[in-house]
């Protein structure tokens, strides 16, 4: 495996390289992987493998909407397509990618399902770490294993059709046949991986749930949110303001960042755009450094699992998302934003 140097921290990471696709089919060749759950992780890891060449069945509730997926992506009932209880059954590797709230409601019956020598496989150290609130503890008689890529499901799919893959981290919780690394390694590579590097659950967990909620998602949204309404209060128009808050950040600027980082960016701006950039983001780092320490430890103490655990579980949270989802998707903010996006060339030819 290669050995890497991450700013003087040297790290092992697992590419298609050192562990080939050929050699993943031959390592999973007697396997049945069922995925159990096919809302967001589940189809492009699902799809993924199934491409790739490995035997992949689906379990998910009939009569939902994720059914009627797994359908319309060419799972068939009774053939590739069954209720959970049954996937599961038949599976010797069983991806548990249902939500986390959803792992707690079917984990009696799952287990249930569990023979000796199976590989149970998260995408989430939640239900691992947090046992005391999830009561999710896997028997001995198997192994225990994560693979959890660093992106949206749908990321997972459209990286790996574009050919550059998403990269995720691994882990072993449990080792009871004694393949479990050469397990969640092929496993790793048949989703589409760009590359592989260890972890703990524990740190997948804390690290995931700390990035969501800060700079991936809930910083980011936040701060776009506060930028944008600063201008607007100071006479700014709402194309102009959406333009200089998240336009000009998506389309330009964060992928000179994923070019070739940080400081390639500043090297590729203007000279006024780069001394500002360079005096404020001290600034900024010093400001939201208490939220952040806040964040981790409401993670850490298992706050924010169970916020999710009891949110998600009530019945009707899907409803209530969608208030909350509109009332973002309403906003002028991203309402200016359907239509600056609409204007973009790619749409305008559509």
């Amino acid at each position: 495996m290669a050995k890497i140097d991450f700013g003087g921290t040297t790290e092992e990471v697992i590419t298609s390289d050192e562990f080939s696709i050929e050699k993943a089919r031959d390592v999973l060749k007697d396997e049945t992987i069922a995925i159990l759950g096919y809302g967001v992780q589940g189809p492009g890891q699902a799809l993924n493998m199934k491409d790739n060449g490995f035997h992949v069945i689906v379990g998910q509730r009939d009569n939902s909407q994720s059914w009627d997926k797994a359908i319309d992506d060419g799972f068939v009932p009774g053939e590739t397509l069954f209720s959970i209880e049954e996937a599961a059954k038949r599976g010797t590797v069983i991806q548990y990618l249902l939500s986390d709230a959803g792992q707690v409601v079917k984990w009696p019956d799952v287990k249930k399902c569990l023979d000796p020598g199976d590989a149970l496989y998260f995408s989430h150290g939640f239900s691992i770490v947090f046992n005391d609130q999830t009561d999710i503890v896997p028997p001995d008689h198997v192994d225990v294993i994560l693979v959890a890529p660093k992106g949206s499901g749908r990321t997972v799919r459209t990286n790996f059709l574009d050919g550059s893959g998403i990269n995720s981290s691994f882990a072993i919780h449990q080792d009871y046949t004694g393949r479990a690394r050469e397990r969640v390694l092929a496993l790793g590579i048949a989703i589409g991986s760009g590359y592989l590097f260890p972890t703990t659950f524990k740190n997948e967990v804390n690290s995931d749930l700390t990035g969501e909620r800060g700079v991936l998602m809930g910083c980011l949204a936040g701060v776009m949110e506060a930028q944008y309404n600063l201008l607007r209060k100071n006479g700014h128009s709402p194309s102009e303001s959406f333009n200089e808050t998240v336009e000009e950040l998506t389309q330009s600027l964060i992928r000179l960042v994923a070019e070739n980082g940080m400081d390639w960016m500043y090297g590729n701006c203007s000279t006024t755009a780069q001394r500002g950039a360079l005096d404020w983001a001290p600034k900024f780092r010093d400001a939201v450094a208490p939220v952040f320490e806040d964040l981790y430890e409401s993670v850490i103490s298992g706050k924010e699992t169970r916020r999710v655990l009891e949110a998600n579980s009530s019945p009707d949270y899907r409803e209530k998302l969608q208030v909350e989802l509109d009332e973002i998707k309403h906003s002028e903010m991203w309402q200016t934003g359907t239509a600056v996006r609409s204007l973009r060339p790619e749409n305008r030819k559509k």
